[in-house]
């Protein structure tokens, strides 16, 4: 008897978190799917799943996505971290406060529900967590510097993790978008791109939906950037 598998996806009300929801339940995965605009809850309604409005920068409302997902479901197998957006402005008039957002928006949206998430996929014996990062965590750009910034030492927690749980199975993997469709679009933007387009959500998600599969079973504390070939000197 076949285990139907469980993903869940935080901040997946649109965008590309929406578009890896679907994505992952057309390949059968049961959904769970956290949003701060109910979005999310439509969609999971939507795929037969489980739905939270709260936030990924809160700890309370995560656990809430968590424990109802185990309630309904009963296992774990993917975790998608998607985010919102940060703060952006000039490198030195960005606050102390802003900088404190941009962690939380950009870092510890992984690493609050990788710690309720990694203990369930322990007992399982596997489990695998795919981050939305950026094209620009190693090539930082002065238009998202909270991005580049803390994306960057989400490369680092990532290896680390890696470090830490591949022998129980457990894997963590970053994909790196560059310019995306979900992403206002410019000409100037797209003629910088070697494919001169912008990606697709779906692009994204195709890349999720790989590395959640048994095809990426032996891939782990890697950085994927899907970007056109915008990054390809790095």
């Amino acid at each position: 008897m076949s285990i139907e598998k469980v993903a869940i996806v935080t901040a997946g009300g649109s965008g590309m978190g929406a578009a890896a929801a679907r994505r992952l339940a057309a390949d059968g995965f049961k959904l769970a799917i956290l949003s701060s605009s109910g979005k999310g809850e439509a969609l999971a309604e939507e795929l037969g799943g489980y739905g939270v409005t709260g936030s990924n920068r809160s700890a309370e409302d995560l656990a809430r996505l968590i424990d109802g997902t185990m309630e309904r479901f009963g296992r774990i197998d993917v975790l998608v971290n998607s985010a919102g957006h940060g703060p952006r402005a000039q490198i030195l008039e960005i606050t102390d406060e802003q900088w404190t957002t941009g962690m939380d928006v950009y870092l510890l949206n992984v690493i609050r529900p990788t710690r309720l998430v990694t203990p369930i996929m322990q007992a399982q014996k596997s489990g695998t967590i795919i981050n939305i990062s950026t094209a620009w965590a190693f090539e930082p750009s002065a238009m998202f510097p909270t991005s580049a910034v803390f994306r960057a030492g989400l490369a680092s927690f990532t290896k680390i993790f890696a470090d830490t749980y591949a022998g129980e199975n457990i894997r963590m993997n970053n994909v790196l978008p560059g310019w995306i469709d979900s992403l206002p679009a410019t000409e100037e933007r797209r003629d910088a791109v070697p494919m001169k387009r912008y990606g697709t959500s779906e692009e994204i998600a195709a890349t999720i939906a790989f590395l959640a599969s048994d095809g990426a079973a032996y891939i782990t504390g890697q950085n994927l950037k899907v970007d056109g070939g915008l990054t390809r000197h790095v």
